[in-house]
């Protein structure tokens, strides 16, 4: 099997960092300690519902559970990753870090798959805390990676440890990834990066099929993401983003954030009541897309009554055209 000799390595190794200790922060600094990673949340944490963003949890593992039909979350508390199952083998969605490949491989066997079954890798967008893996998921897995073309330039100086970053297919807005009769359609949903992805594809479950959207990248409260006079096109990104959202018909509402879907209160109500799936839940994504359109239209009103931002080169204003760095986050 493909990097089998390395997975049994990386384990070996990496097992050490998986201990029961409080999660850090977002990354490491310069020549500070390693990311610690745990294994399992707090009962306050896991408790939470509605779920807050706490970026202490991404290395923090959560349970592997289905959502429905064939589909499974196999992230950690914070950063999402989704597992879609065929008889040809298995999609993954989101590789998150280096460090959380053995929270994901423990994940996934918990649920009686195997991760070495694993036939293609996609993402939501190129940002550090859910593409920094792709190269070391690849080798221990032999998928086939496929990314949206606008995040390529990003993904190329996505390094870590000096590894070359695998683009096996370049995606284009509507393209479609099919595999053992699973067929998922990409959406450039522009706006959180250059190629931010939104993934929609149907599942059955229960003699029904549902239309599964997983929204790419979010709208921070930063309005160097919305107004910028040097690059008022902006604005009109997200703006073209909200309106492909409001298309897209949904049944079950996912996000590469946990927090944009409730992960943990979800999961908490679907232990207390499986009959009743909180996944299903087209109300919640008609708010979330929203719930951004009001925070679109605020801060651009506040950054247009502000004034002009500082030049190019004054820390502002980098917005769409600035490429994250490996070790960018959100």
């Amino acid at each position: 099997m493909r990097g089998s000799r390395f997975f049994v390595a990386l384990i070996v190794a990496m097992s050490l960092a998986v201990a029961k200790l409080p999660a850090q922060g977002q990354g490491r600094g310069r020549g500070g300690p390693p990311p610690v990673v745990s294994e399992r949340a707090t009962p306050e944490i896991m408790n939470e519902d509605p779920q807050t963003e706490q970026r202490t949890q991404d290395r923090v593992g959560f349970p592997g559970h289905k959502i429905i039909g064939n589909l499974y979350y196999v992230g950690t508390v914070t950063l999402s990753s989704f597992l879609i199952t065929t008889p040809q083998g298995n999609i993954v969605i989101n590789s998150n870090y280096e460090e959380t490949i053995p929270l994901m491989k423990k994940s996934i066997e918990s649920l009686g798959f195997k991760m070495e079954d694993t036939k293609i890798l996609l993402a939501n967008h190129a940002h550090g805390d859910h593409q920094t893996a792709d190269a070391m998921f690849k080798e221990v897995t032999g998928a086939q990676t496929m990314f949206m073309e606008q995040d390529v330039p990003a993904l190329k100086n996505m390094k870590p440890g000096g590894k070359e970053h695998p683009i096996d297919r370049v995606l284009h807005d509507g393209d479609t990834v099919q595999l053992g009769g699973a067929t998922l359609t990409a959406h450039l949903n522009a706006g959180h990066t250059p190629g931010t992805t939104t993934w929609t594809f149907p599942v059955t479950d229960g003699g029904r099929t549902y239309t599964v959207v997983i929204i790419g990248g979010g709208l921070q409260d930063d309005a160097r993401l919305v107004y910028n006079q040097n690059n008022p096109e902006i604005g009109n990104i997200w703006a073209a983003t909200i309106k492909k959202w409001e298309s897209y018909p949904a049944d079950v509402f996912l996000g590469a954030h946990s927090w944009f879907f409730n992960l943990t209160g979800k999961y908490k109500r679907l232990q207390v009541n499986p009959r009743m799936n909180p996944y299903i839940d087209p109300a919640g994504y008609k708010k979330y897309v929203a719930d951004v359109a009001a925070l679109r239209a605020k801060l651009i009103a506040e950054q247009t009554a502000a004034g002009p931002p500082p030049p190019r080169g004054g820390g502002a204003g980098q917005g769409q055209g600035q490429q994250p760095g490996p070790g960018r986050a959100n």
